[in-house]
């Protein structure tokens, strides 16, 4: 992460590739750094951060009412009103709990909020969010990474390893493999997926997923 030309690392990849790992991986290595203490690497260059935030895990808090996405959006709020300079903000699928457009569009305002906020504050936002690798067409410091797999056959091989790019696949229905889910459910799910694919259009959506 740089300020100056990688404020803001957007990080993609299949469930349970690792993405959410590696967020809370940076925060321990961080609070380790600060310190003082040994960090699990062969070097590392790690500077003074005042604050860490974070927004992983999703619940909801019937005691005050709140769905899981309103707790979301209000840990968010209190993230984007209190940054630093030396702030490190760490986003885990910001939006999801909502409808898929208003969540993107969420994802890609509090993106741009960060990039542009003059405090420029380092950022590790992991998503399911194929559009948000957009943005760095637009905005320079945004950067694309990936947690790479490797496609066997019919598998999925998880490797573990953050790599710069995109990533354009989720391999959700590999994941509803590996938990056992009925094999007319799968192969249904792959069958709606190609058509969802094919259309943006939520009309032409709707009259496909039907067939």
């Amino acid at each position: 992460l740089d300020r100056e030309r990688q404020q803001i690392i957007m990080i993609t990849g299949p469930n349970m590739s690792g993405k959410s790992a590696i967020l809370r991986q940076t925060a321990l290595v961080v609070l380790l750094a600060q310190i003082g203490s040994f960090v699990p690497a062969g070097s590392a260059r790690i500077g003074v951060v005042d604050k860490i935030f974070t927004r992983v895990g999703a619940s909801d808090n019937i005691s005050m009412g709140e769905s899981t996405f309103m707790v979301e959006m209000n840990e968010t709020a209190s993230i984007l009103n209190n940054i630093s300079e030396r702030s490190l903000v760490l986003l885990d699928e910001i939006g999801r709990g909502t409808s898929t457009y208003d969540g993107i569009s969420i994802a890609w305002a509090i993106s741009e909020y960060l990039h542009e906020h003059p405090a420029k504050p380092k950022t590790l936002f992991a998503t399911h969010y194929h559009e948000l690798n957009e943005m760095t067409e637009t905005f320079q410091r945004i950067k694309n990474f990936n947690v790479s797999v490797k496609e066997l056959k019919d598998n999925v091989l998880f490797l573990r390893k953050l790599v710069e790019g995109g990533s354009e696949h989720s391999f959700g229905i590999h994941v509803a493999k590996m938990a056992g889910m009925p094999q007319q459910v799968l192969h249904r799910a792959n069958k709606i997926l190609k058509k969802l694919e094919q259309s943006h259009s939520s009309e032409e959506l709707t009259d496909k997923v039907k067939t």
